[in-house]
C-alpha cells in the first residue's frame, strides 16, 4: 500500500511475511518503484560485510538498499483502519554493492600467503550456501566489482578475482570523499580539526569491513590507530544507536524478542486494553519532547 511520495520516497505497508520468518506489518520509506511497472522490489536475506550476520536488504530498480530503524518509546502506527504496533520508522538508503559482495570475492579467490588467488566464473561467487538472494545481485555484480577486480576473458566467459591494490585504491576514494562530504552535512562536523574527520570517515567505512584484511590496510595506509578509529565513531549519536544499522537489524530476532514480552504481558494487556486515552499517549510524549 502506497501513500503519495515524499522527495522520490515513498511510504510503504510492507505485507505479511514481508520478510523470511516474520509475519507482521511494518512501515518503511524506500525508493518509489520505476513506474514502468518492470521493477518490483526485492527484500534479500544476506550477509552483513562486516559482523557476517545475517541482514535485509531491499534490491529495487538494481539498486541495492539497506535498511535502517528508528523507534521512540511510544509509538504505533495507524494505517487505514489497521493499527501497527509496531512503531519503528524502516528507512531504505543506497550502499555501494562493493561492501556487500567484498567479503564474498575475498572468499571466492582462496588466497594464500602470497598467491594472489584464483580467478572465479561470477555465477560461482555469488553462490553462498543459504543465501539465494545473492543470485540475484548478479544482475549488478560484474560492472560492480571490475573497479576492485582483475578480469580475464576465454571466449564468452568472463572470470574475475579480487585484486588488493586496487580494493586499497577504492577504499582510500570512499575515504577522501566522506572527508570532503561530512563538513558540509553538520556544523559539528564543520567544526573538528582534519585528523578528527579523517578518523570519522575511516570509522564510517569501516562499518562495512572485516578488520582483517581491509580495515587494517585502510588504518594502515592513513596511519590510523584501529582502535581511535573505532572509538571515534562509538562517540557518535545517529541513526545507528541502539541497534538501528543493518549490522545487527534482523526482522525474526525482533520478532521473537515481541513475541517474549507479548507472553509475559499478556495479562496485563487485556486488564489495560479498555483503560487507555488516546490523549494520554500523546501528552506523554509532548512532555518528553518527543
Amino acid at each position: 500500500m502506497k501513500s503519495r511520495p515524499l522527495q522520490n520516497l515513498t511510504k510503504l505497508k510492507l505485507p505479511m511475511a514481508w520478510w523470511e520468518g516474520v509475519n507482521e506489518t511494518r512501515v518503511l520509506i524506500a525508493p518509489d518503484p520505476s513506474t514502468s511497472g518492470k521493477h518490483v522490489g526485492q527484500f534479500l536475506s544476506l550477509r552483513h560485510p562486516k559482523t557476517g550476520n545475517m541482514a535485509c536488504y531491499l534490491f529495487i530498480d538494481r539498486v541495492l538498499q539497506e535498511l535502517h530503524w528508528f523507534k521512540q518509546s511510544y509509538g504505533s502506527w495507524f494505517l487505514g483502519d489497521y493499527v501497527c504496533e509496531d512503531g519503528r520508522l524502516y528507512t531504505a538508503t543506497p550502499v555501494d554493492p562493493v561492501f556487500i559482495l567484498l567479503p564474498i570475492f575475498e572468499e571466492a579467490r582462496m588466497k594464500k600467503g602470497d598467491d594472489p588467488g584464483k580467478f572465479r566464473q561470477l555465477d560461482e561467487i555469488v553462490y553462498v550456501d543459504g543465501y539465494p538472494g545473492y543470485h540475484t545481485l548478479l544482475s549488478i555484480a560484474e560492472k560492480s566489482m571490475q573497479i576492485v577486480c582483475d578480469l580475464k576473458e576465454i571466449g564468452s566467459t568472463k572470470f574475475f578475482r579480487l585484486n588488493d591494490l586496487k580494493v586499497l585504491r577504492w577504499l582510500c576514494y570512499k575515504v577522501h570523499q566522506l572527508k570532503k562530504t561530512l563538513p558540509t552535512l553538520d556544523k559539528n562536523y564543520a567544526a573538528r580539526d582534519e585528523k578528527d574527520t579523517l578518523f570519522e570517515a575511516v570509522s564510517i567505512v569501516g562499518e562495512y569491513l572485516k578488520e582483517e584484511p581491509w580495515l587494517n590496510l585502510l588504518c594502515s595506509k592513513f596511519k590510523l590507530n584501529l582502535q581511535e578509529a573505532a572509538n571515534a565513531r562509538d562517540t557518535e549519536v545517529g541513526l545507528h544507536s541502539n541497534g538501528s544499522g543493518p549490522a545487527s537489524f534482523n526482522p525474526v530476532q525482533e520478532s521473537n524478542k515481541k513475541t517474549m514480552r507479548t507472553t509475559r504481558q499478556t495479562k496485563k494487556a487485556k486488564v489495560e486494553e479498555n483503560s487507555k486515552n488516546i490523549k494520554d499517549m500523546f501528552s506523554r510524549a509532548a512532555r518528553k519532547g518527543r
